[in-house]
């Protein structure tokens, strides 16, 4: 199949042309063989039943005033 790939980091690009000159391969049979691995690797699902797996965590000791901090920063209240 005959494709055209756009924005492709130039260098990148240079550098995997290299090695398919070094290793007697076409660019196109590498860029086949990156797909085929990034294919074989296990799907990243983002879902909502995700999140039901984070818990919080304690703020390290010292840290205790860090939202009213935050708030005097952001709200610009003096104390």
């Amino acid at each position: 199949m005959d494709t055209t790939i756009r924005n492709l980091d130039e260098n990148a690009y240079r550098a995997l042309r290299a090695r398919a000159v070094m290793e007697r391969k076409t660019v196109g049979a590498l860029v086949t063989e990156a797909i085929r691995a990034y294919l074989a690797r296990p799907a990243i699902r983002h879902n909502v039943s995700t999140l039901r797996l984070l818990h919080p965590q304690p703020f390290p000791p010292g840290n205790a005033g860090l939202s009213l901090e935050i708030d005097d920063i952001v709200y610009r209240n003096p104390r």
